[in-house]
């Protein structure tokens, strides 16, 4: 049995969770989803029906992870000795920069997307403010530097990297050039590439 069981869609997040288990080189076995049809596995690991969802298989148990974010953290602590981690003077960036792009960047990109316009008296009640302010701190962020905490990789990268790079690609994110040199240096790896690869084809395979 494989280490890990990655329940998927290649049309879906899941493109994430695949490169952070590529970055690591993860031994892992894919369930693909069908979205009219949800495997009972799935559904008694998260009720919630989505993907990714990934089941680590430990000597002591199986350990559940969903939701991409966690999924990429969960990676780099099981496996650190491919040094994803953050430093100890990295540890700030790392966490504020995974979180930021699972909580203000997901949602103010998922809103601009489903035409939800916030009203500038009730910015204060939404955890992204407005859009532009959003997009405006990534930019200032990712500017003059290589990485989300400095000059290092590190496993916020997938997050983060993922986000801006799916946003530049269906245009949810504008091309500002401090964003366009992030996902550029991102899609030179060659754990991108190949979990990349898988999903491309994929998606081409079904599409016959």
């Amino acid at each position: 049995m494989a280490d890990y069981t990655f329940y998927t869609n290649p049309m879906s997040r899941g493109q994430i969770a695949r490169w952070a288990l590529h970055e690591v080189g993860a031994d892992y076995a894919q369930v693909l989803v069908d979205w009219g049809a949800r495997p009972p596995a799935l559904l008694a690991a998260n009720p919630m029906g989505k993907v990714p969802v990934l089941v680590h298989h430990t000597a002591q148990a199986d350990r559940v992870v969903t939701e991409c974010a966690a999924i990429c953290a969960y990676l780099a602590d099981v496996h650190p000795d491919k040094g994803l981690q953050p430093r100890d003077s990295e540890r700030a960036d790392y966490y504020r920069w995974l979180f930021f792009a699972a909580g203000p960047v997901e949602q103010a990109v998922v809103a601009r997307s489903m035409g939800w316009e916030v009203p500038a008296a009730r910015e204060a009640m939404v955890g992204f403010g407005n859009y532009d302010r959003v997009i405006d701190t990534l930019e200032q962020h990712l500017a003059g530097r290589t990485h989300a905490c400095g000059d290092r990789f590190t496993m916020a990268d997938v997050y983060l990297g993922s986000q801006v790079d799916w946003g530049l690609t269906f245009g949810s994110i504008p091309p500002r050039p401090a964003l366009v040199a992030y996902a550029e240096r991102l899609q030179a790896r060659p754990a991108w590439r190949a979990a990349k690869a898988i999903d491309h084809a994929l998606i081409e395979e079904a599409s016959k």
